[in-house]
């Protein structure tokens, strides 16, 4: 079985979640981080993409020791794992998710990526091999499955956020909207990518919850079923 997959993200109130630098940006605020603190918590893992990886240097990890203590006393690991779709096994060896968190890395990668980096890689996390060129999305949802993980958070970059959002791969939603204008014309949105051009491409969804969160608001929408109106 696939995990329950949720995306989770903070953008601005012009749709903006980061600069036209592309360099991490606050959105959020004291209540929306310890949100998001507690559903990383609830998660089995969280999933990034390798150009976040490189840009912002995240552990992924929980900060909070009530949290991790909660997970202790469920049988769970501390902290979830830590997920980072890298096609060409280019993870860095001086990412901080060496140095802070005790979470599980699991590093996916594809066919194609240089073996050598891959045993190099391997010696130190997990490599899930899915898809020939690139990491097939839904192969690597189903070899996730198979490992444990019932409940992924996605929490970016931007292509990631599009490839799951544009292959359907996600259950729900979660966006905090911040009370702030980023601007600019290169400046990446909540769902870069190539974009539908036809109505019936667009992914649906039902709106779920808006709930007031410092002076942003967040809204949790599910996916709208292809069948249902």
């Amino acid at each position: 079985m696939r995990p329950y997959v949720i995306i989770n993200a903070a953008m601005s109130a012009d749709g903006k979640i980061s600069t036209p630098l592309r360099k991490q940006t606050k959105i959020s605020g004291a209540e929306d981080f310890a949100r998001m603190e507690k559903l990383r918590a609830e998660s089995d893992a969280i999933l990034v993409g390798i150009g976040t990886v490189r840009s912002d240097n995240p552990s992924l990890r929980l900060k909070n020791e009530a949290l991790k203590e909660e997970r202790r006393e469920k049988n769970l690991p501390a902290e979830p794992a830590r997920i980072v779709i890298d096609s060409r096994a280019e993870f860095p060896d001086d990412s901080d998710m060496f140095i802070k968190g005790s979470g599980k890395i699991i590093v996916a990668v594809s066919e194609a990526a240089d073996k050598d980096r891959v045993a190099a890689l391997s010696e130190r996390v997990t490599v899930v091999v899915a898809g020939k060129t690139s990491v097939d999305l839904g192969l690597l949802l189903d070899k996730l499955g198979e490992m444990g993980i019932r409940q992924l958070m996605v929490e970016g970059g931007t292509s990631i956020l599009w490839s799951f959002m544009s292959q359907r791969l996600f259950d729900e939603i979660r966006i905090y909207i911040g009370a702030l204008i980023i601007g600019g014309k290169t400046s990446p949105t909540f769902a870069d990518g190539e974009g539908f051009t036809k109505p019936e491409e667009f992914p649906r969804l039902t709106l779920k919850s808006a709930e007031r969160f410092d002076d942003g608001i967040l809204l949790i929408w599910q996916k709208r079923e292809e069948n249902s109106l």
